[in-house]
């Protein structure tokens, strides 16, 4: 189902990466491209010259009057609400308008698309997918809302046996026509409430993934979580269900299958087949959650069953979430800077059964830190605090678990090392921000590793 796309007058709107990803698929099909940015061309910097020298006319600041109805089509960036004035504006012209997947699917139509959406734990399960496509022999896209947009796979679309793709419900506003084989909500809490008017409102936005499919095509959800269960109903395919305790919520659709964690592993029980999880990147409840839809959307994708396993044992983990980086004397550290709020190292800490030496502080977000405090109750051993925040975490755990101030995250690992005996964990978890001290959680997560490496 590919564009005749030559001459066609075509408008970019946003310059984030996926935006950037779309103008390049557009140019290599003959498009005249206009790009629309509110950001100044000092602002876009770079990204603006090279737009210029490949013949982009750049637009940027307000829109001016009539630009998106005088065009053929608009691709819109994930940031770029649909709601937007304008757009209504082009709309009313009957001027259509995708978001950067749809035209990146119109490409790559012929390869089996898995599309996996939720609030937490997308990037975990897409990329663990993909690891498991890949030891199953397909040659493998791995990207979307993670990594690459899928338009730089649609440059070259006889490359790939599969699209393992991370969506977001922002990306999901922007599709028309496309269609997951295998189509995954893991969860659903309340997020972006600056861009919906209701915790619904956000549902059915993830709900788009199941709209397409048909015949041959299947969903996977998870089977504990009521508002999933919800939505599932919406899919008119094989719905299959994965569960850590076994139970689902009522209220869903009918299950063709289950997956149900078991002690070191899990089952699919459609299958009679039974995986082993020993991974250190994929231990705690919420990797067994993952790892159950990810063996689900390989299986049902047609990977074979050794495949998944070898997958789940090599799966490398993403870095800088829960990232193991050594064993130094029987002693484990782990890199947890993606954890940037409380709420993340809460997940943490329920994925350790106890001896922890947690690195915590930064520039801190105003929330409480009382729960990380009582979630890791008998579990913290020593709490080794960094940054502008640092005063208020040692606060927080007073008469709970002895602190430690460091200040900074080398003084930190260098009291970890005196003080961790064999058996025990150092975790570097901030709960805050890195702005403080570093230029993002990348940053302070690659220092941590370099530093734990030369101890």
């Amino acid at each position: 189902m590919s564009l005749a796309l030559s001459g066609q007058k075509v408008l970019v709107f946003g310059l984030a990466k996926s935006g950037v990803a779309a103008i390049k698929l557009l140019l290599a099909q003959g498009a005249q491209v206009t790009a629309l940015d509110a950001r100044d061309e000092n602002a876009l910097g770079d990204v603006a010259r090279e737009l210029k020298a490949q013949g982009v006319k750049l637009v940027t600041g307000a829109t001016p009057a009539g630009l998106l109805e005088a065009q053929q089509f608009i691709v819109v960036s994930p940031g770029v609400p649909l709601s937007l004035p304008e757009l209504e504006a082009a709309r009313i012209a009957d001027v259509p308008i995708w978001g950067e997947i749809e035209l990146a699917w119109r490409f790559l139509s012929e390869v089996p698309l898995f599309g996996i959406t939720g609030t937490n734990g997308k990037s975990t399960t897409t990329a663990l997918t993909g690891e498991l496509f890949k030891k199953g022999g397909r040659r493998t896209f791995v990207g979307g809302n993670l990594g690459l947009p899928l338009a730089e796979a649609a440059l070259t679309p006889k490359d790939w046996d599969a699209q393992v793709v991370e969506l977001s419900s922002f990306q999901l506003e922007g599709i028309q026509q496309v269609r997951p084989k295998g189509a995954a909500i893991l969860n659903l809490t309340p997020d972006h409430i600056d861009r919906y008017p209701s915790h619904e409102a956000y549902g059915e936005a993830k709900a788009r993934i199941f709209m397409n499919q048909g015949p041959g095509d299947f969903a996977v959800v998870n089977a504990e979580d009521a508002h999933v269960m919800r939505l599932g109903l919406q899919a008119n395919v094989p719905v299959y269900g994965f569960s850590v305790s076994g139970q689902f919520a009522p209220g869903g659709p009918k299950l063709t299958g289950m997956a149900v964690a078991k002690p070191s592993g899990f089952r699919l029980d459609f299958l009679n087949e039974d995986y082993t999880l020993t991974n250190r990147a994929l231990r705690g409840a919420h990797n067994a959650q993952n790892a159950m839809a990810a063996a689900l959307l390989a299986r049902l994708g047609g990977v074979s069953r050794e495949a998944v396993q070898a997958g789940l044992d090599s799966y490398p983990g993403l870095p800088h979430r829960m990232e193991s980086v050594r064993v130094l004397d029987g002693v484990e550290w782990v890199n947890d800077s993606k954890a940037t709020n409380v709420d993340s190292v809460l997940v943490a800490l329920r994925a350790f059964k106890g001896d922890l030496l947690l690195i915590a502080g930064g520039k801190g977000k105003g929330a409480p830190y009382k729960p990380m405090v009582d979630e890791g109750l008998g579990k913290v051993k020593v709490v080794l605090t960094i940054g502008k925040d640092a005063e208020t975490i040692a606060a927080a755990y007073q008469g709970h678990a002895p602190v430690h101030s460091c200040g900074t995250l080398d003084e930190a690992v260098r009291r970890a090392r005196e003080l961790a005996k064999a058996g025990d964990t150092v975790l570097l978890s901030p709960a805050c921000a890195s702005y403080d001290q570093f230029k993002n959680f990348e940053d302070r997560g690659e220092t941590f590793k370099r530093l734990v490496q030369a101890l």
